[in-house]
């Protein structure tokens, strides 16, 4: 890996993001390692199978797993994403509150010292 790897829209991929996908890949691959060891704890007791039977099994077996797992990990990067929007909705609105609220206290600081000034002058 000598070279340097960008995004398609020219930005070069940073050292967080190659970490995320290494960790993805490997958590894959563990996923696909699981499938693998319960397709063949669920076709050992079946010893009258054939062994292309048996390979046949466990391949279906694998591809099920592995599609619910895809099916799984979609929803949940679905909601993740949904819920990022609704706390990005809700800090939008907060900032707005907060801003509002300093403007006011500056108002109301600024025309009690107005006043202030006014009552004092003689």
């Amino acid at each position: 890996m000598t070279g340097t790897a960008d995004h398609p829209d020219g930005k070069p991929v940073t050292s967080a993001e190659v970490v995320n996908q290494v960790e993805g890949y490997l958590l894959w691959q563990a996923r696909v390692a699981e499938a693998e060891r319960r397709a063949r704890a669920f076709t050992e007791p079946m010893q009258w199978l054939t062994t292309a039977q048996r390979e046949e099994i466990e391949e279906h077996y694998v591809r099920d797993c592995l599609l619910r797992a895809r099916a799984d990990l979609q929803r949940v990067a679905d909601r993740c994403r949904a819920l990022r929007g609704e706390y990005e909705e809700r800090y939008r609105q907060l900032r707005a509150r907060c801003l509002t609220l300093v403007l006011a206290v500056l108002a109301v600081l600024a025309a009690a010292g107005i006043l202030a000034l006014a009552v004092a002058r003689p």
